[in-house]
């Protein structure tokens, strides 16, 4: 029976140590492999905004944003000035939107994949600490590692092309006020989208 309770006394300690993040907070570290087998680290990008983009291409909400072009052309406005862009696929081995490196990079070619590096999470440990729970679901963090944003892409919860035209991009706005050295007005929305599938 002590070991019982040394068991849970040893969980509640690993569960404590594991903090969700906060926005005005350190942003979780973490080094995960891309889809070239090169490693990356969150450290890596000190002194650079860091986009984190939860991303399953089998998702409708996902292929909302990248059949219409949108999430390409948002990566390549971003990424042309000191931002970072990683997307990150947390889906579990034999789960809706697990590749291998091999088919990832026959698909990203095919999306036109313009973001700095999609991050592979099989395990979901990553995922777990950012509590990501959406695809998609994001995150900005700014030069000193601080989470300035996290939630949903943008203010239109459907998995509809047609309403990224009237949205409010979320991620858009938080980078561009982070940028100019505003406090971001829309710090942390809900996310919306599928399961990520742990």
């Amino acid at each position: 029976m002590k070991l019982y309770h040394l068991a849970i006394a040893l969980l509640a300690t690993a569960t404590l140590a594991i903090a969700a993040p906060e926005v005005g907070k350190p942003a979780p570290a973490f080094t995960l492999t891309d889809s070239n087998g090169k490693s990356h680290s969150l450290s890596d990008f000190e002194g650079k905004f860091v986009v984190l983009e939860w991303v399953n291409f089998g998702c409708p909400f996902v292929k909302k944003f990248y059949d219409s072009g949108e999430m390409q052309k948002l990566q390549e406005k971003h990424t042309g000035s000191d931002v970072v862009w990683l997307s990150i696929c947390s889906s579990a081995e034999g789960k809706q939107g697990f590749h291998t490196p091999e088919e990832l990079q026959a698909k990203l070619e095919r999306v036109g994949y313009n973001g700095s590096g999609y991050l592979l999470d099989s395990d979901g440990a990553v995922g777990k600490a950012y509590e990501a729970r959406t695809t998609p679901e994001m995150f900005v963090i700014d030069p000193k590692g601080v989470l300035v944003y996290k939630g949903a892409i943008d203010d239109k919860p459907t998995p509809n092309a047609e309403d990224i035209a009237d949205a409010k991009n979320y991620v858009d706005a938080a980078i561009t006020e982070a940028k100019a050295g505003s406090p971001v007005t829309k710090a942390e929305t809900k996310s919306y989208g599928c399961s990520v599938k742990y």
